[in-house]
């Protein structure tokens, strides 16, 4: 390259970045996509990823027989070698079972399946009320895009379904913020309560289960205040496009708004190019195919190339700079996870219903399981982990806080109070002091196999290849050492924090750290991964109180040991609470003793104390291998 053509590039490469640097908030967004995927758990797959909550949570709950919930209760009738099954490597036999268990399906995802295995809080059932495959998981090295594509950008562990139920309920919900559940803003008349798939015209009881739906979706708010929006889908869309269960796109005219922009099979590819041309709607709903959508028995792996190839779309376009692509999944489809979901109080309007399968009780109906989920853009660059609970419902509430920033109001009157005040709307998710335009290194992904007609047939070969996938359950053979691995690692998180992980606090070039009797500091490490740096915090209520108390983990202290209200160390009876805010945009977290009102503050030299000034913290999950607990 000659000088000239060097000089020009310097000069085109600084101007960029210039135009870069000046998108630094949530007005600047102009494009949204959101994109669903199928039926997979977050424990299934990212259960044992560095630095969230996963296999290594010390918070996990402990069950009324006085096991961690990790022991889910075998009988007879299931296996005669255990009482109990623990986590299990999907693939631990090796030969082919990572290419059979593609095809590998586990439990059911219905309503009462669901909460059969959730056993009232005690989530212990999954192998007696739904399957034995229900708690099997697999790793890295088993989906490489997943991994690659959620530790580029950022990723949430805490978010949820919103209905313990199966896929139309989900789906129904990430539409428009509901299933009308009684005493929410719908009437009954308007359809549901929606809890299964049933999309036969009618009802299968009493107000349940009718179809179609008819309250307002949020893609009609869109549609009445002017924002574009487009379903992009393939004729081949799995019955997995919701606004088709909806009345008023039913009986819209075929060149009407919603017609066009919610039920037209316009293709992938159209979105493909749209994006490259920069010329994106404000809103993407992207459906994908049957055989890429990773319901089982369709695969994880072509699931994960059709993953990249939108990101690849996405991070290519001339307005990656101002795109959002949120990537997520309707339910956790017959696979276990180990976190209790947080449910509104007992008959809380809207939340609460009678249960259909025993009408002499009520339930809830969400949230339920954690599920994936991730969000590219350059404002979750970095591999961070995002903590807040979250539901499908936060979609929406995050569309609402952007379109308000860009001087529009476009809030639904379809989502009820408790999910407002309870659930993420995922601003703290995005740093936008901090842009990173750079791209990660994504594994390319195989294509997925294909007849000579262009239909994809991965799944179709698999189960001819393996007419059994189903990989044998160690029954009796397992330890909970070698049941719960997980990666040592970190990620930094964001987002206001939620139990189940190890905690350190960085300020500053140290990092607060235990001594015998009281909190102290020591230097940081690169890795954050000195034990005695290390805290475990207790929530004191849902959010969105922060109040924990917080316990040291370092290995030195043989008791449950806590920080005291004067930061010295103490039992539990004697723990002191304190808030733990997100300033929010990278500026890290206060630490705030809540009956003196005074914050944690690190002097020059290293002391710690209580101040009216605070310091700012930057906090991290971390993750060892030695990180096993069993109560």
């Amino acid at each position: 390259m000659d000088r000239r053509l060097a000089g020009l590039v310097a000069v085109l490469g600084s101007l960029i970045a210039a135009a870069h640097a000046a998108t630094h908030s949530l007005k600047d967004i102009d494009h949204v996509v959101l994109f669903m995927q199928e039926n997979r758990a977050f424990d299934h797959y990212f259960g044992t990823m560095a630095g969230v909550r996963g296999f290594a949570d010390p918070n996990v709950h402990i069950a009324s027989d006085g096991l961690p919930v990790w022991f889910q209760q075998v009988t007879p009738a299931i296996s005669n070698a255990t009482k109990e099954l623990l986590p299990w490597y999907i693939n631990a036999a090796g030969g082919t079972t990572p290419e059979s268990s593609q095809c590998m399906t586990a439990g059911s995802n219905g309503f009462q399946a669901n909460h059969l295995a959730f056993a009232n809080g005690e989530n212990n059932q999954w192998a007696t009320q739904n399957t034995p495959f229900s708690w099997g998981h697999y790793k890295r090295a088993d989906l490489p895009q997943h991994f690659g594509i959620a530790e580029g950008w950022t990723m949430a562990d805490m978010y949820s379904q919103s209905v313990l139920a199966s896929t139309d309920p989900n789906r129904a919900f990430w539409a428009s913020g509901s299933v009308n559940v009684p005493g929410g803003p719908q009437q009954l008349g308007q359809g549901g309560v929606t809890l299964d798939n049933n999309e036969t015209p009618g009802c299968e009881g009493t107000d349940l289960n009718c179809f179609p739906l008819g309250w307002k979706t949020y893609a009609e708010f869109l549609e009445d205040a002017g924002v574009s929006w487009q379903v992009y889908q393939d004729v081949d869309n799995f019955d997995d496009n919701p606004f088709a269960w909806f009345s008023q796109f039913q009986q819209a005219a075929n060149d009407s708004a919603l017609a066009q922009k919610g039920l037209s099979f316009i293709g992938f590819e159209a979105f493909y190019d749209a994006a490259a041309k920069g010329t994106l709607p404000a809103v993407s709903y992207l459906i994908g195919p049957a055989e890429l959508s990773e319901h089982p028995p369709f695969s994880p792996l072509d699931g994960g190339w059709l993953q990249q190839q939108v990101v690849n779309a996405v991070t290519n376009s001339p307005k990656y700079a101002n795109t959002v692509l949120i990537i997520s999944y309707d339910e956790s489809g017959g696979w276990g996870d180990h976190v209790i979901p947080i449910t509104a109080p007992p008959n809380t309007p809207g939340e609460w219903l009678t249960n259909p399968f025993n009408t002499s009780t009520t339930t809830f109906a969400g949230p339920g399981y954690r599920l994936p989920f991730y969000v590219i853009s350059p404002f979750t660059r970095g591999g961070h982990v995002f903590v807040e609970h979250s539901d499908h419902s936060s979609q929406i509430m995050f569309m609402e806080e952007w379109l308000a920033a860009k001087g529009m109001n476009v809030k639904t009157d379809q989502l009820n109070g408790w999910r407002r005040d309870h659930m993420s709307n995922l601003l703290k998710m995005f740093d936008f002091n901090h842009p990173d335009f750079s791209i990660p290194h994504i594994p390319a992904a195989t294509p997925p196999a294909q007849n000579s007609a262009g239909q994809f047939t991965g799944t179709a070969t698999c189960v001819a290849k393996f007419p059994n996938p189903q990989p044998a359950v160690p029954f009796g053979k397992q330890t909970l050492a070698d049941s719960l691995t997980i990666e040592d690692g970190f990620k930094q998180i964001r987002g206001s924090p939620t139990e189940g992980r190890f905690l350190v606090f960085e300020t500053s070039g140290v990092a607060l750290a235990a001594n015998k009797e009281s909190l102290a500091t020591t230097p940081t490490r690169s890795q954050h991964n000195d034990p005695n740096q290390r805290f475990i915090i207790h929530a004191l209520a849902d959010p969105p109180s922060n109040v924990f108390t917080i316990q040291f983990a370092s290995p030195s202290f043989k008791t449950a040991t806590f920080l005291s209200p004067h930061l010295n160390t103490a039992p539990a009876s004697q723990a002191g609470l304190f808030a733990i805010t997100d300033l929010g945009n990278g500026a890290g977290y206060t630490i705030q003793e809540t009956s003196s009102k005074e914050f944690l503050s690190v002097a020059r030299g290293g002391k710690v104390t209580l101040s009216k000034s605070a310091s700012a913290f930057q906090a991290f999950s971390v993750t060892m291998s030695t990180d096993v607990f069993s109560n």
